[in-house]
């Protein structure tokens, strides 16, 4: 089953619709709101029944940079998590829009990978850019997941 540019792009709107709604389910009822739609992103998106997710979040520092797993993942973007202690919870930031700009992208029957930039808008129309590449594996039942997500700031010299 090979993996088609639409897919593709198919694939990252909708992990960009689901930070929206972790932002949103927070806002309207807090973490214990945002946690049950941050667990259905994850497993929607996610490639974390196939094996460890490759995962560099933006935010994530010393022994906890990596997050292959996905309670790693959920205390990125929820926070509120004991075992986690410096994640703020990349999710529940407000965020209202995201557009992407794709760099390049290959494609390769059943993985696919693809790197460009995310623009982050807040309710308040603040907006941040962050690098990303995304590797993804169309599995048994045709869902394309993501098994590798590398993010980044843009670099500031």
């Amino acid at each position: 089953m090979p993996i088609t540019t639409d897919e593709l792009n198919a694939a990252r709107n909708a992990w960009g619709e689901g930070l929206i709604a972790i932002s949103k389910a927070y806002e309207d009822g807090g973490i214990d709101a945002a946690r049950p739609v941050a667990e259905d992103v994850l497993d929607a998106a996610y490639g974390y029944g196939l094996g460890p997710v490759l995962f560099k979040p933006t935010m994530a520092s010393g022994d906890q940079t990596f997050r292959p797993t996905r309670h790693g993942a959920l205390a990125y973007f929820v926070g509120h998590d004991a075992e986690y202690p410096l994640d703020g919870g990349f999710g529940i930031k407000g965020w209202r829009a995201m557009e992407s700009v794709t760099s390049a992208s290959f494609v390769e029957g059943d993985v696919a990978m693809w790197m460009g930039s995310v623009m982050l808008t807040d309710k308040d129309g603040n907006v941040t850019q962050v690098d990303k590449s995304f590797g993804y594996k169309k599995d048994v039942e045709g869902r394309l997941l993501i098994v590798l997500h590398h993010s980044s700031l843009p670099y500031q010299p």
